[in-house]
């Protein structure tokens, strides 16, 4: 039986500790959410810092809410190399040794240490769809997505949590090598 889950392109972002939230936007900032994301609790807000490497700056990168206990900043490939990074693909969470930056807000800055990484692929699943998939947390599988210039992605994370909506996140530049558009269907393929 086949298998599809829906595709989300990622585009750079940050996920903000209170601390740094504060630091960059002042005391006592809340989040300013726009629009829902594919998993459930989480949002885009309007609030955008500068990120700065060091051989470059890219201005406008979107803050991802609720509040989290640490920040840890998501980029593509090319990002990393326009920065003057190392790319370091890590699943979500998994920040320790990596690069850091210097985040510009509005009323600040904030010099962090570690916690640049690009996103490894993964699929987001509630328990009742890993048990319809047969997957468990943390299986890898293969996902064939895209149309015409369609690819196998290989060594994508399952991710199992009763908080989960059934989504697959890779970043732009994966989703643009594919020519795949939001919402596309993947196909697993054990």
């Amino acid at each position: 039986m086949e298998k599809f889950v829906p595709v989300s392109l990622s585009n750079r972002h940050l996920h903000i500790s209170r601390e740094h939230l504060e630091l960059l936007f002042g005391a006592g900032h809340e989040l300013t959410k726009m629009k829902d994301l594919s998993q459930p609790g989480q949002y885009a807000c309007e609030e955008k810092v500068d990120l700065v490497g060091p051989k470059a700056t890219i201005k406008g990168v979107r803050i991802l809410g609720p509040v989290r206990p640490e920040t840890q900043i998501e980029i593509s490939v090319f990002d990393a190399r326009t920065l003057g990074l190392d790319a370091m693909v890590r699943a979500s969470g998994n920040i320790k040794g990596t690069p850091g930056c210097t985040i510009v807000g509005p009323k600040g800055q904030a010099e962090l240490k570690e916690g640049v990484i690009v996103a490894s692929r993964h699929i987001h699943m509630h328990p009742d769809d890993a048990a319809n998939f047969g997957l468990k947390d943390k299986d890898t599988v293969c996902v064939r997505a895209g149309g015409e210039r369609s690819v196998v992605f290989e060594n994508v994370v399952v991710r199992v949590h009763p908080e989960y909506a059934l989504d697959m996140h890779i970043d732009i530049e994966e989703g643009n090598a594919a020519c795949i558009q939001n919402g596309e269907k993947g196909e697993v393929i054990r």
